[in-house]
């Protein structure tokens, strides 16, 4: 069995199911954006972050996903966001000091305890809490969808960005934030990290052998093509087994994930426990224990960081995944190597005992001709024999 891979200690599954999913599946967010090339730096507040870059001059005009233009006559100094991915990208970019509400779901981010939590008792914000904040600008990812036009009856400002579905998708939301917020500096360096996370990750893996893989989102539901989460697997240097089943967070029965046969589970929980549950047990993934812990609130977040943390994680797995199957392979090739060596030992007995047998034939075919063909047959007859043993 393969030593298990842990790389990440995660949060709770559930965390990440109801932490901005749009659709059935409960576990990925389904929002992602990307045309510029990402990148991905710690966010700190310093000197000159936080004043308005000299490309972005308000007014500015921008239409959103619901095909709503929104303006803003200078730039926001209060912003509130209905989902964790965009209060992180706001961490990146260098804006995070004017951010005043954020989801339950931000709160892994640095300072964002000091921030309105803007969620609703249940899924969702409470637009209540998102109006109390009193933001000159509120950022809804997709997930929020549903909350736009209630947002917008109170009079607030709000810009709705589409479903991001690629790694190109959440550099392009991060450009659309970093000029909506007078942080384009930001947002561009932001996306040359990340971008150069991708290149490093593509170059580790290029060489490697690429393991098929899944990532499980609870009750059948996994990520499969079109959705920011198979970029980022494509990236990490894996074959996402699900691709090919469907776009977006299709639910899959249990007969047709043992046919994927995934090679590495993606998990959320160190434990992982799922590979002990079937049919995921059952496939050479739970056999050989191969797994990696994915960060939640990285992977299931599509957001500069995200990237750029999901990306490196998968690609030391596959890394690990290699070096071991070398392992393996060096050890087969050992063992096949000290069975020739045996081989070559008892070669040399039987031609140190053909030469004794030379010996003795000289010695006593004077004295008894012919005894030297009889020792040759005798000899011819037991290797026939040796040869045909199992």
């Amino acid at each position: 069995m393969r030593t298990r891979y842990v790389i990440a200690v995660a949060l709770l599954v559930t965390t990440a199911l109801v932490g901005g999913v749009a659709g059935p599946a409960a576990g990925a967010q389904p929002n992602a954006a990307s045309p510029t090339e990402p990148s991905i730096a710690p966010s700190t507040d310093g000197p000159g972050v936080n004043q308005a870059d000299d490309a972005c001059e308000f007014p500015v005009e921008m239409t959103d996903a619901t095909g709503t233009t929104i303006t803003l006559d200078e730039r926001p100094e209060r912003i509130t966001t209905t989902n964790p991915s965009a209060a992180q990208t706001l961490w990146e970019i260098g804006a995070r000091d004017r951010v005043v509400g954020v989801t339950q779901y931000a709160a892994y981010l640095d300072g964002a305890d000091e921030r309105e939590n803007v969620s609703a008792e249940g899924l969702g914000v409470s637009v209540e809490r998102v109006v109390d904040t009193e933001p000159d600008l509120v950022l809804a990812p997709n997930a929020s969808a549903d909350q736009v036009e209630d947002l917008r009856d109170q009079g607030l400002t709000v810009y709705h960005f589409p479903e991001a579905t690629s790694i190109e998708d959440i550099a392009e939301d991060t450009e659309t934030t970093g000029r909506l917020v007078g942080s384009c500096d930001g947002a561009a360096e932001t996306n040359e990290e990340m971008n150069d996370a991708v290149d490093d990750a593509e170059e580790r893996t290029a060489d490697l052998d690429r393991p098929a893989a899944l990532y499980p989102l609870g009750d059948g539901f996994v990520a499969a093509n079109n959705t920011f989460i198979d970029s980022i697997m494509d990236v990490g240097g894996v074959d996402n087994v699900a691709a090919a089943e469907g776009d977006g967070y299709p639910q899959l029965s249990n007969e047709v994930i043992l046919e994927t046969d995934p090679e590495l589970i993606l998990v959320n929980d160190p434990d992982a426990a799922i590979l002990e549950e079937e049919p995921y047990a059952s496939t050479t993934a739970g056999v050989e224990g191969n797994y990696v812990v994915m960060n939640v609130n990285y992977l299931n977040q599509p957001a500069p960081r995200s990237v750029i943390e999901s990306t490196d994680t998968l690609a030391s797995a596959v890394e690990e995944l290699q070096t071991e199957s070398d392992g393996e392979a060096n050890e087969s090739d050992g063992e096949a190597d000290e069975s020739d060596g045996e081989a070559d030992e008892s070669d040399g007995e039987t031609d140190e005992s053909d030469g004794e047998s030379s010996e003795d034939d000289g010695g006593t075919g004077g004295s008894a001709p012919g005894f030297g063909v009889v020792a040759a047959l005798t000899a011819a007859l037991a290797a026939a024999l040796y040869a045909r043993r199992p």
